[in-house]
C-alpha cells in the first residue's frame, strides 16, 4: 500500500514527539539502498572496528551517492516533512545525513539522553540560547531500510523539563549506562533491554522496512543494538538555514573547549 499522509501525523508529533511515515520509501529505493549501505557499513568497519555503529557523514565514504540523492528528492517525503513542519525545512543533505548500522560482534546499547541537552554541557534547557521547544529546531530522522526495534523514546518528553523519575533513572552520563563488556551475549543483550525499560514511560519506537519516523531529539531516547539483527537506518535531520548555522557555531564552540581534566 502507497504511503498516505494523515492529519494525525501532525497531532502525533506536537503531543507525543514524533510519528511515522509508513511505507514511503518505494521498494526500488529501498534496494538501491540497501546495496550502498552495504558497502558503507564495509568501509566503517575497516576504518573503526567492527563495533561502531553509524557512518556519517556519506559523502564521505567512497560509495553512491545517487540513492541517498533520489531519497533527499521523494517528494512524498518533502510534501510529509513540510505539512508537520514546514515548508522550509529541509532533510538528506549529504552533508550532513548518516547511516545507523548494528554493530559486529557483540550487543550495545547507548545511554538514555537528551540531544544537545545531555551531550553538550554549556546546553541546559536554561541557558541554551535557541529556543528547545520551538519547532524549527531539534527535528530528527530514522528512515529504515530492514525492520528497526533499536530505538526507544519517552513519548511526551519533548515538551518538557525532565521529571524526578526520569533523572533519577538517568543518574547522568555515564553512571546509568550499563557496563555490558564483561557479561556473555545473551546477558547483555538482556542488561541493555532492562536498562531500555529502567526509564519510566519508554517505548519501543517499531519500524518496518521502508517505514521513516521524524521525532523531536531533545525528547528521551536511546539505541540497543544486537549484532544478529541487521539494521541499515538513514539518520537525517529536518533542519532549518537558521538551526543549521547555530548547530555549526555550536560544534565549532565545543571543539575549541578543553577537555575535561586539562587546564585551558
Amino acid at each position: 500500500m502507497a504511503f498516505k499522509f494523515s492529519e494525525a501525523h501532525i497531532a502525533e508529533y506536537f503531543s507525543q514527539g514524533f510519528t511515522v511515515f509508513r511505507g514511503i520509501l518505494p521498494p526500488a529505493l529501498m534496494t538501491d539502498l540497501r546495496k550502498v549501505t552495504d558497502r558503507g557499513r564495509e568501509l566503517v568497519r575497516k576504518e573503526k572496528g567492527p563495533q561502531y555503529q553509524r557512518f556519517q557523514p556519506v559523502c564521505a565514504y567512497d560509495i553512491d551517492q545517487k540513492p541517498f540523492e533520489n531519497y533527499r528528492d521523494l517528494p512524498e517525503l518533502r510534501d510529509a516533512i513540510a505539512r508537520v513542519l514546514s515548508p522550509k525545512h529541509t532533510h538528506g543533505s549529504l552533508k550532513y545525513l548518516g547511516v545507523l548500522v548494528e554493530p559486529a560482534d557483540r550487543p550495545e546499547c547507548t545511554n538514555w539522553h537528551r540531544d544537545w541537552v545531555h551531550h553538550n554541557e554549556p546546553l541546559t534547557f536554561d541557558a541554551c540560547p535557541l529556543d528547545i521547544f520551538d519547532l524549527n529546531n531539534f527535528n530528527q530522522i530514522n528512515c529504515a531500510l530492514y525492520e528497526d526495534g533499536c530505538t526507544w523514546v519517552v513519548p511526551g518528553s519533548h515538551f518538557r523539563k525532565d521529571l524526578p523519575a526520569e533523572e533519577t533513572a538517568f543518574s547522568g552520563i555515564p553512571a546509568a549506562w550499563p557496563n555490558l563488556k564483561d557479561l556473555s551475549d545473551a546477558a547483555a543483550e538482556r542488561a541493555g533491554l532492562e536498562y531500555c525499560r529502567r526509564m519510566p514511560g519508554s517505548q519501543q519506537l517499531l519500524l518496518n522496512a521502508g517505514d521513516l519516523a521524524m521525532y523531536r531529539n531533545i525528547m528521551w531516547h536511546l539505541g540497543n543494538y544486537a549484532p544478529y539483527r541487521k539494521r541499515a537506518t538513514l539518520h537525517d535531520s529536518a533542519m532549518t538555514t537558521e538551526y543549521i548555522e547555530w548547530m555549526n557555531k555550536v560544534k565549532v564552540s565545543a571543539a575549541k573547549q578543553p577537555a575535561k581534566g586539562t587546564k585551558s
